[in-house]
């Protein structure tokens, strides 16, 4: 049997400009549909999203999630 361990980061990031309690849903929901994401939450309160993903692609997978936050807010801008 062969067992494949994928390691896992989680980081917190702050989301500027961010106006919308909807929009911050819907980010969320597009967020978690990204391959390689274990979770992901989006505070409204306290402008944060906290992203559980594969660590191998994690670059990858922010480059889609900061896709993902301007289509649904064009101003809202995940700083690192």
């Amino acid at each position: 049997m062969k067992i494949h361990l994928e390691t896992v980061m989680k980081k917190s990031f702050i989301l500027e400009n961010l106006d919308c309690a909807h929009c911050a849903a819907v980010m969320e929901n597009g967020i978690r549909k990204i391959d390689g994401v274990h979770d992901a939450s989006i505070s409204f309160m306290t402008r944060r999203l906290v992203l559980d993903a594969d660590d191998g692609r994690f670059p990858d997978i922010l480059k889609e999630a900061k896709v993902i936050c301007k289509r649904v807010e064009p101003d809202c801008v995940i700083m690192e």
